[in-house]
């Protein structure tokens, strides 16, 4: 399978160019699924839920509609991250596409700082799901520091998790090498670049996007740069979960002594 992300900076509210720079660094890739950004089509510095509610879509608003016509271009599924409205509620999501318009969709479980201020606590769970025959799961961004986000995915059987973020805080990069080992499992991670500033605060995302492999070794990481990154795994190797002869990583759990 051929796998990416893709790394930029959106500028704060401007939809229709981030999307437009998204065409334009995608031109002519080859792949079978690339992962954008927590956000990546409005920016992530909302001021207050009526400057979100003018920036939020349903999910099968524009945005959707032009990665639906990217996949279909480029015969590629895509999982991004946009600000979700539904009901009067607005949700920090990430959708998954297909070119044949098969849509999933999740909702951040763990909200990080001011993003408590805005948005609802995701209701979907975490959820596996199959794409050319590979079982895929999803997580936002500040999901990343609970373990049992990735645990649970590697439970239902993800071999894939993809990874839509917004990291501000440097530790993510080299924790995902722990949770890919812990769960032997492929986590591919697109952060976005650059800063924003925005009533005084200044949010500065450390970019470092990578795609790290079930043994922990890291297959593909970027520093600040815009830039796009596809390499080919073979998903096969996260259904082995033996660590030696004697010892399977998921069958030798306890959770009979685990604090639930």
């Amino acid at each position: 399978m051929k796998i990416g992300f893709l790394q930029f900076s959106p500028q704060f509210g401007k939809k229709q160019k981030n999307l437009e720079r998204v065409r334009t660094l995608l031109k002519n890739t080859e792949a079978d699924i690339i992962v954008l950004p927590e956000l990546f089509n409005t920016g992530y510095t909302f001021l207050n839920k009526n400057e979100l509610s003018q920036l939020a879509e349903t999910k099968d608003g524009p945005t959707m509609k032009f990665i639906h016509t990217l996949s279909k271009k480029l015969n590629c599924a895509f999982a991004f991250g946009f600000a979700e409205k539904q009901g009067g509620k607005f949700y920090n999501s990430t959708a998954f596409i297909t070119p044949e318009k098969s849509i999933k969709v999740y909702r951040k479980t763990h909200l990080f700082y001011e993003e408590k201020l805005l948005f609802e606590p995701g209701d979907t769970g975490f959820f596996v799901f199959e794409y050319h025959k590979v079982k895929l799961g999803m997580i936002i961004c500040f999901d990343w520091i609970y373990p049992e986000s990735s645990r649970t995915l590697a439970l239902k059987g993800a071999q894939v998790i993809l990874h839509s973020a917004n990291l501000v805080l440097p530790h993510c990069p080299d924790s995902m090498k722990t949770r890919a080992i812990e769960n032997h499992i492929f986590i591919v991670t697109a952060n976005r670049t650059g800063k924003e500033t925005r009533d005084n605060k200044v949010y500065q995302f450390i970019g470092k996007s990578q795609i790290v492999a079930p043994n922990g070794k890291i297959l593909v990481r970027v520093r600040q740069q815009e830039c796009l990154r596809v390499v080919d795994i073979d998903p096969g190797q996260a259904l082995n979960k033996k660590i030696t002869e004697h010892n399977d990583l998921l069958k030798d759990r306890r959770p009979e002594f685990y604090i639930h």
